[in-house]
């Protein structure tokens, strides 16, 4: 089919070549393959489909397609010998039809767009969409949709489908499914799916003080609660007059439609029962052999204009308006209106972010302030006036910090460090870290009581028991030979003997193992590339002509250098690794056989997780706690693998290693965080970009719904897995490593603000419709949380007591100030140990021609970054008194923060109740009520039985069952 875009009056010409279909239909929606006009049906034409509009050219289309049929039916000699007649009237029939066109045009403008759900009928939704294409394999792949479809429609569903010649390449066909009220009403029954039966009596506390204040950030009553507001019990198809049913039609959302339509695809098989394999069913089985392309449910409108059906709600339009645009990011996010169009389990994740990023912000205000500190404190930074001073730092010659290429240098040269480091280790930084100890807490506990308000006001209380524990993976069922009573249900059904469980969960130990060594041994190369090309940089950089600049020549340093390529290499080799281990975790998986969505989901989070753990986090724990820790002194260097290796442990300057570990941090949570941008908006777009090329220019009349999602990325099953992932390893960079960088959470708010606004947009306008599924929580991403808070309480300890200087200053101030008075006049020259150059090794000495020009031989000692006893000392060289009393300061500092934060924090934890009492009630409620109103619903139901039965036989009232009182009721139902 060519379309072109063209005008007669307000209509679009469409030029078609002889094999193109013959018919868009009249009203804008309505194609179907049984009755598509122009298509054939065992070799005989069909006529279109509303032949009451033009039924002159009904008829005359319907005679010529005939003998056009039998004449492509012919062998050729015989086509060629058609005389004049059937020539010129074959020429007729396609003027006729060009002109047929022409009004069917017309009428799609003036009757109906395509933009629409529904079935030719223009009543029927659309609940489901399969695509597939003829290829080579085309006879297997036929069958197995032929039995697929036709057990579907055993099954109940009703199936309509597009014949490629209506569709956009000519090569796609579209089956559309509808499930009937007495498929979504059976299903509804079997899933627990809970609905309406009366209005909600408990008015709303919605009076908050100053409540004016909160306008600007405020989404109109009709997008923030598109739905009223009912108390709610678990579908019964047998009792159906209970429930609160205006129209079958609309009763059940799109939402519940599409997933109870999933649910049967994912259940069905493809081949015949007689074959008797069990293992040949579900939708992604056959997506995965190539026998549907797609299988997505439908958006019900363009995300940027309503539809033009009126019986189609446009939710999309106002998700777009009100939430996907990057404009409305201090706004306030339609949670409900997100959970009606997409499901719970999205409502959940979106509900998560906001209130993360909401607390963000507190944490970014002390943050904040706790970095203003610091630079208010710049002039007051004693230590870094003594390494900058001429007298002090000038004088002071430090030993080489790498073999043969490294020269003495003078302390004076970390100058622009020691300030920095200044900015990020000072008090604030103690007090930043107890701090994120509580908000992390503080976090948890007010997201589950936010959590266990939604699960009320969503119906997902109790959903975890009547769903997904009773509730097998296809993949399980058809997998498991073995058969066993459920105690719960009595009935039989399969599971997977303990002897096979085990030997699969040892392989995938293994295999996580194995990838976890992997990315640990990657780390090491890292580490030695640090070691190796430090010397390098130490030995080009000191003539380099870099050095000479005014403003950034003193930045530019050998240590520098080294630690930011050491921190973008390792960059690339985590996302190098990320792509290989996702399809590995996956594997592994799948290989497991979990047996339920919600067991599948754990498995699988818990080992992405601990592999990116480890793959994010392992190069700031080496920089935090290896770093610097293990180096020796001149006179015996340690090395990383053994002597020979001539890699030598990596010191700290003089200013610590903290101002690393802030470069590291910032390099990895930036470098992910724009890298996940890209990832997520960009590049789908980029696909839809060049994908949907072709229809940029489609009239509205023949562009229809399907194959504009058709178009559109697969959001896929894992789709809000990898957007968790990302957010909880941002969390762990927040907290884990804080102490270092209290602009971290800073840096997380303002992704955040972005990120919400990203992932609603590539949502909402770039991936098809993600199938609808119910989630009553995060799911073991909260477990996993509450252990990066207390692992962050001991991590941000380790980092004050080990990583910062903070503790040798204090002990000196309190203890080793020489004067006795509390400041740090002296601390530099107290920190730093002698040595006797001559008693360096051959190995270790400067190579000639390595040292600066002002060394010479009146030199004799030079210093490094230690407490040791001096030479010529009894003890030279060994640990001195201070060195030891700093330890011990440094591990009662860890004991003390971390027992008064835990304290702390599981107080707030005990005092914070999980479930805010409101709900409580609530749900105490609604359970009353759904116990009293189906007794009073059975109770008349009786009654009017009775009645009916001795109307005639007695006029007295019949007796029935006694009834429960409203006490007993109540006290069943608490």
């Amino acid at each position: 089919m060519h379309r072109l875009p063209g005008r007669v009056g307000e209509d679009s010409l469409i030029e078609m070549s002889p094999t193109d279909s013959l018919s868009d239909d009249v009203n804008g929606y309505h194609h179907n393959a049984s009755s598509s006009a122009g298509s054939f049906q065992d070799g005989q034409p069909t006529c279109p489909r509303t032949p009451e509009v033009c039924p002159e050219t009904c008829e005359s289309l319907s005679s010529s397609l005939a003998s056009l049929a039998s004449s492509t039916r012919s062998d050729t000699p015989q086509y060629e010998s058609q005389t004049s007649e059937q020539i010129s009237a074959l020429t007729g029939f396609w003027r006729k039809r060009a002109l047929f066109l022409k009004y069917r045009s017309r009428v799609d403008k003036q009757r109906q767009s395509k933009d629409s759900v529904f079935f030719c009928d223009g009543r029927r939704r659309i609940d489901f969409v399969l695509s597939y294409v003829d290829d080579k394999d085309g006879e297997r792949k036929q069958e197995r949709r032929r039995v697929y479809e036709a057990n579907l429609a055993k099954e109940g569903l009703e199936l309509e489908t597009e014949d490629k010649l209506n569709s956009d390449d000519g090569n796609t066909y579209f089956v559309k499914i509808h499930a009937p009220w007495e498929v979504l009403a059976t299903y509804a029954d079997v899933l627990k799916i809970k609905v309406p039966f009366m209005a909600n009596d408990i008015e709303e506390n919605n009076e908050m003080p100053m409540n004016w204040l909160s306008t600007p950030f405020r989404l109109p009553e009709h997008i923030m609660h598109p739905s009223p507001d009912h108390f709610t019990a678990p579908f019964n198809k047998t009792k159906t007059d209970f429930f609160l049913i205006k129209d079958k039609d609309t009763f059940f959302p799109p939402s519940t439609r599409n997933r109870i339509v999933n649910y049967i695809l994912s259940r069905c098989s493809y081949i015949s029962e007689e074959c008797g394999d069990r293992d040949k069913k579900g939708i992604k089985r056959l997506l995965n052999n190539g026998s549907y392309t797609a299988a997505f449910p439908l958006h019900d409108s363009r995300y940027w204009t309503r539809s033009k059906d009126v019986n189609c709600e446009s939710e999309r339009y106002n998700l777009y308006n009100h939430w996907a645009g990057f404009l409305s990011f201090f706004k306030e996010q339609p949670l409900n209106l997100i959970k009606k169009y997409y499901g719970e389990k999205i409502g959940i994740y979106f509900a998560w972010l906001g209130f993360y990023t909401e607390m963000l912000l507190f944490a970014a205000i002390v943050g904040t302030i706790c970095f203003v500190y610091g630079v208010l404190t710049y002039d007051d930074n004693q230590w870094s006036k003594e390494i900058c001073s001429a007298e002090i730092g000038g004088n002071i010659v430090m030993c080489p910090l790498c073999d043969k290429k490294c020269s003495f240098w003078k302390l004076n040269t970390t100058c622009n460090s020691s300030w920095q480091s200044h900015l990020f280790d000072n008090v604030g930084t103690v007090f930043f870290a107890i701090f994120m100890g509580l908000w992390v807490t503080l976090f948890l506990e007010f997201w589950k009581r936010r959590q266990a308000r939604l699960e009320y006001e969503w119906d997902l209380v109790d959903f975890e028991e009547e769903q997904q524990k009773l509730q097998l993976r296809p993949e399980y069922e058809t997998k498991c030979t073995d058969r066993k009573l459920n105690r719960i249900t009595q009935e039989m059904e399969p599971y997977l003997p303990v002897t096979s469980k085990c030997a699969r969960s040892c392989l995938s130990g293994a295999t996580v193992l194995l990838w976890i060594s992997l990315i640990i041994a990657c780390i090491i190369g890292v580490i030695a590339y640090r070691l190796a090309v430090y010397a390098a940089f130490a030995s080009i950089m000191k003539d380099s002509p870099t050095v000479q600049l005014d403003v950034v020549g003193p930045y530019i340093t050998p240590q520098l250098a080294t630690s930011v390529t050491a921190s973008c290499i390792n960059f690339i080799i985590i996302m190098i690794l990320n792509l290989m281990y996702e399809k590995v975790a996956v594997w592994i998986t799948d290989m497991e056989i979990p047996k339920t969505h919600l067991e599948y989901e754990n498995k699988l989070t818990v080992k992405m997780f601990l592999f990116q753990f480890v793959n994010y986090y392992s190069s700031c724990f080496y920089v935090a706690f290896f770093k610097g820790k293990f180096v020796g002194y001149p006179g015996d260097y340690a090395y990383m693998f053994g002597e020979w290796s001539k890699l030598r442990n990596e010191e700290c300057d003089p200013g610590g290693c903290l101002i690393e570990l802030t470069t590291q941090l910032v390099i990895v949570m930036t470098g992910k965080q724009v890298w996940g941008n890209i990832q997520e908006a960009l590049v789908p777009w980029l696909m839809n970009w060049w994908g949907s090329r072709k229809a940029r220019n489609h009239p509205e009349s023949v562009y229809t719904r399907w194959e504009q999602d058709h178009d559109l990325q697969a959001f896929g099953e894992l789709g809000l897995f990898y957007e968790y992932l990302e957010m909880v390893i941002q969390f762990g960079f927040i907290t884990l490593f804080v102490a270092s960088f209290p602009l971290a959470p800073l840096l997380a708010l303002i992704n955040n603000i972005i990120e919400v606004r990203v992932d609603a947009w590539k949502l909402t306008t770039q991936f098809r419709r993600p199938m609808a599924a119910k989630a009553h929580s995060i799911g073991a991403w909260e477990e996993i949380l509450s252990g990066i808070a207390v692992l962050s309480v001991v991590t941000n300890a380790f980092i004050v007591a080990f990583t910062s200087d903070m503790i040798p200053r204090l002990v000196y101030m309190y203890a080793y100030q020489p004067q006795g008075e509390m400041n740090m006049k002296g601390y530099i020259n107290n920190s730093l140990s002698v040595f006797n150059i001559s008693e360096f090794k051959p190995a270790n000495r400067p190579e000639d021609g390595e040292n600066p020009i002002w060394f010479n031989s009146s030199i004799t000692t030079c210093r490094y970054r230690d407490y040791r006893y001096p030479p010529g000392h009894e003890k030279e060289y060994s640990h001195t008194m201070q060195f030891w009393h700093i330890l011990a300061a440094k591990l009662a500092f860890i004991i003390i923060m971390e027992h008064v934060v835990f304290f702390v924090k599981y107080f707030v934890a005990w005092m914070i109740p999980d479930v805010p009492s409101e709900v409580r009630a609530r749900i105490k409620r609604e359970r009353y009520l759904v116990q009293e109103s189906l007794h009073n619903y059975e109770v008349e139901k009786l009654k009017n039985q009775l009645s009916r039965q001795t109307q005639d036989e007695c006029a007295c009232t019949p007796m029935i069952y006694p009834s429960l009182t409203k006490h007993e009721v109540l006290s069943e139902c608490l």
